[in-house]
């Protein structure tokens, strides 16, 4: 079988994936720590060789877009999780640029509300855990990663397998508008929309997500 590419977003790591359910076939947990989504693309597509599912979620799916840009024949089957495939905005690499130069416990914090459904949901622990192991070197390494990335819908919609979109509908960072531009522009696009869910949804949702790596990698669905 295929092997799948979990690629996580910003400020998180393996753990990520740790709630999902056992996936088939060889699943490999990729580092994107390269400080342009450029180099990070190069870091997903070394990870493993040959042909590969790629599921990725906010920044990891933005990485995801470049390896469909560069190597589209290599990637069976694409996951985009909570996601925006536009350009930079100006106030967005603003506070990018802010956030590089501030105390790094300061900017999580500022962050950590946006992460879920709820604010106070009992996930918090899980996102402080993982930003600590990603710790601020990598942190800023990701922010300029952020202010390199392009708009991705030319290479969405040039890429002829299955793309699945999933979102929340309280997701504060990515809004469901921002998914079904991309669903839209993918040949082969199918959106879902999980009621009720924030923005990391393979915590919140871990069955969800599972379900839908398991119907990319079985039949090329979701």
């Amino acid at each position: 079988m295929t092997p799948v590419v979990l690629v996580p977003g910003m400020l998180c790591d393996a753990d990520l994936w740790s709630d999902l359910p056992e996936l088939p076939g060889e699943v490999v947990r990729a580092e994107i720590t390269e400080p342009s989504v450029g180099g990070m693309a190069e870091q997903v597509l070394s990870a493993v060789d040959g042909e590969f599912a790629l599921v990725g979620l906010s920044l990891g799916a933005i990485v995801g877009f470049e390896v469909l840009r560069r190597a589209p024949e290599r990637v069976s089957a694409f996951g985009a999780l909570s996601t925006n495939a536009g350009a930079p905005r100006p106030e967005q690499l603003r506070t990018w640029q802010r956030q590089a130069a501030a105390d790094f416990d300061e900017v999580v914090a500022e962050i950590l509300p946006a992460m879920f459904a709820e604010p106070r949901s009992p996930l918090r622990e899980r996102f402080l855990g993982m930003a600590k192991r990603i710790g601020p070197e990598v942190f800023r390494a990701q922010l300029a990663a952020q202010a390199t990335r392009t708009e991705a819908f030319d290479a969405i919609a040039g890429y002829r397998g299955p793309v699945r979109v999933l979102c929340g509908d309280r997701d504060a960072l990515c809004p469901t508008g921002f998914h079904e531009d991309i669903a839209e522009s993918a040949p082969r696009g199918r959106l879902h929309v999980l009621s009720g869910a924030g923005h990391l949804l393979p915590l919140e949702r871990p069955a969800v997500v599972g379900a839908l790596i398991r119907r990319l990698l079985e039949r090329g669905e979701g």
